[in-house]
């Protein structure tokens, strides 16, 4: 391999970009000084990697304008309280079990990918009102951080409804578009592999990684929650105005396609059916701005990192210089695959954009090698999935330190990232490989 691919600018930036935020460098800046590495080494004028870059940010604008919204709702169930009873009733239920609260949040989670689909915005409304049990119970917080990241990922990939079906159809899509021909509602049938291992990460996680007890300050959060307690934790007609305004939010959603339109449909229920008083409305909407906005403009700046990447060229050269390496062997050509489709996602922050990136240049390298139709799907959903749990971009990692973090103790980088890259990553390349000699 010639060694000038070392200054690769997606290999370059990507590296960059995960020593920054080790570094505890902001990842906003890590993402901007990253981009302007990538384009410099390609040696495109500074005004045209500031102009791809802006430009490329429209590219999640309608992601970011979801999570403002979804952030808005979720600050309006707090304000009607239904967020206290769910918690309350939560802690209730547990009974100080540890094992059954990770349960439960993973259950959440996993249901906020398909049953209803609001995505990470569920975070900041229940995990905030628990960290006063997790502390209790000493509970760490990576395995909370887990958790959600399995509740959030593996649905995606290996269950055919919500965002799975949007994902799997993007994989079929692809995949057929550049020689294999698959239907949607096949893709779950070889990627329920990858469930597996995610499964796996999940419970070491759990019961080895961070099983032991970890000390947290019980800090106060919200004193409307503190002063929560004393309130019934029964619903009353404010909390039943809310869950049908989030009905509506799921209806509007699945009949029109748009999250953003669902969120502002519910919201308009809550306020007018004045389950909040409409001289709150300024208030409900500038908190939603600051439990989602960080992570909404991570968003956008991580669309416009991608664009730079793309422009760069660099993806075929990284791929091309890998190619010679992979001697006609199956194995090597799948670990290459997927350590490309890691770099890639751990820098663009997203397994969806992802996989039109890697289909065209992996599918004909699958189907010359003689991969079979189970093993290219497995490889290629993993090497587009790699990375999303861990990287400092991804809504996975960005989503869980929303809500972990509310009381300041939670670190994004050491708490979220790390642990979720160990434990899913791995996992992911270790039964793709698999895969690749049983199927």
């Amino acid at each position: 391999m010639d060694w000038q691919i070392l200054l690769n600018p997606i290999l370059v930036s990507v590296i960059l970009l995960c020593v920054l935020c080790l570094c505890r460098i902001n990842v906003l800046m890590s993402l901007f000084i990253s981009a302007i590495v990538a384009g410099l080494i390609a040696k495109m004028p500074i005004s045209e990697i500031m102009t791809t870059f802006i430009n490329g940010m429209g590219g999640n604008s309608e992601t970011a304008l979801s999570y403002i919204l979804l952030g808005a709702f979720a600050a309006a169930m707090t304000h009607t309280g239904l967020a206290f009873v769910l918690s309350k009733r939560i802690s209730l239920m547990i009974k100080n079990n540890k094992i059954l609260l990770l349960f439960i949040i993973t259950l959440i989670a996993m249901m906020s990918q398909n049953l209803i689909p609001v995505h990470i915005a569920f975070i900041p409304i229940i995990i905030p009102p628990l960290l006063h049990v997790m502390n209790k119970l000493k509970m760490d917080r990576r395995a909370v951080a887990c958790a959600l990241a399995f509740g959030l990922k593996t649905p995606y990939i290996a269950i055919p409804a919500g965002f799975g079906l949007i994902f799997q159809g993007l994989l079929a899509d692809n995949l057929s578009i550049n020689g294999l021909s698959i239907a949607k509602l096949d893709i779950w049938k070889y990627t329920w592999f990858l469930g597996l291992a995610m499964l796996t990460g999940l419970l070491i996680a759990v019961f080895v990684s961070y099983k032991n007890p970890r000390e947290y300050a019980d800090l106060k959060i919200d004193t409307e929650l503190l002063e929560g307690k004393k309130r019934s934790i029964r619903l009353n007609k404010n909390h039943y105005i809310t869950l049908s305004a989030a009905l509506m939010t799921l209806v509007v959603q699945l009949w029109t396609g748009s999250l953003p339109l669902g969120a502002l449909v519910g919201l308009c229920v809550i306020f007018g059916a004045q389950a909040i008083d409409h001289d709150k409305m300024d208030k409900v909407i500038n908190e939603g701005v600051g439990l989602m906005g960080y992570v909404a403009f991570v968003m956008l700046v991580a669309a416009g990192f991608a664009m730079v990447l793309k422009a760069t060229g660099g993806i075929e050269e990284l791929v091309n210089a890998f190619v010679p390496l992979m001697m006609g062997s199956k194995i090597i050509a799948a670990a290459l695959m997927l350590l490309i489709g890691l770099f890639i996602t751990i820098g663009i922050g997203t397994s969806f954009g992802t996989i039109p990136i890697l289909a065209v240049l992996f599918v004909p390298i699958c189907i010359k090698l003689g991969f079979s139709v189970p093993a290219t799907v497995i490889v290629m959903a993993a090497a587009a999935a790699l990375g999303d749990a861990g990287s400092p971009a991804s809504d996975t990692t960005l989503g869980p330190t929303a809500g972990l973090n509310a009381d300041g103790q939670h670190n994004h980088i050491w708490d979220t990232c790390v642990p979720t890259f160990l434990h899913y990553n791995i996992a992911l390349v270790v039964f793709a490989l698999i895969a690749v000699l049983i199927f």
